[in-house]
């Protein structure tokens, strides 16, 4: 409910790529949270970032857990107007990791967010659930991730696209 699920376990790479250290835990649906705050209550962790755009629910629930930590939380694209949202796609390369909605089809799967375009009835940024998404380069990252395969999904109503082999390159 909380978090992208389809390749968490690239987000190593990720961090590497923006020169950031890791710490990856397993979770449930039903311990999720608990365990998030388990793991940060442990760290040394000055703040904590989300990319929440318009999920009332999540956002409530990480600065819940920010705030009985004692850590600030950011989200810096909260309830943006799509003309900054749409210059944050532009500059990121992204990818199309999940899809779950009426309108997106399995042609997406694996695709550059880009190809996604603007469909009726389904948020421009995926948000609310309609799809997942994993971001391969970013003007913060020092090297850029190049994804060398992929294992793509659908039960003929949603679908999901598994990197099967990826490597930091040289921006």
């Amino acid at each position: 409910m909380m978090f992208h699920h389809p390749n968490a376990k690239w987000t190593g790479m990720q961090a590497t790529a923006m020169g950031l250290p890791h710490v990856s835990f397993e979770a449930t649906h039903g311990n999720e949270l608990d365990e998030l705050e388990r793991v940060l209550s442990s760290l040394r962790v000055d703040g904590i970032f989300t990319g929440a755009i318009a999920s009332e629910y999540q956002k409530e629930r990480i600065d819940r857990i920010g705030n009985t930590l004692g850590i600030p939380t950011y989200s810096p694209l909260w309830h943006k107007d799509m003309a900054l949202l749409n210059e944050m796609t532009n500059n990121f390369e992204i990818f199309i990791t999940a899809v779950a909605a009426e309108g997106l089809g399995p042609e997406l799967l694996g695709q550059p967010f880009s190809k996604m375009g603007n469909r009726p009835g389904i948020h421009p940024l995926l948000e609310g659930g309609e799809g997942e998404t994993f971001v391969t380069d970013a003007p913060f990252f020092n090297k850029r991730i190049e994804i060398l395969g992929w294992e793509k999904e659908w039960d003929g109503v949603r679908g999901v696209a598994k990197i099967k082999d990826a490597r930091l390159v040289e921006k």
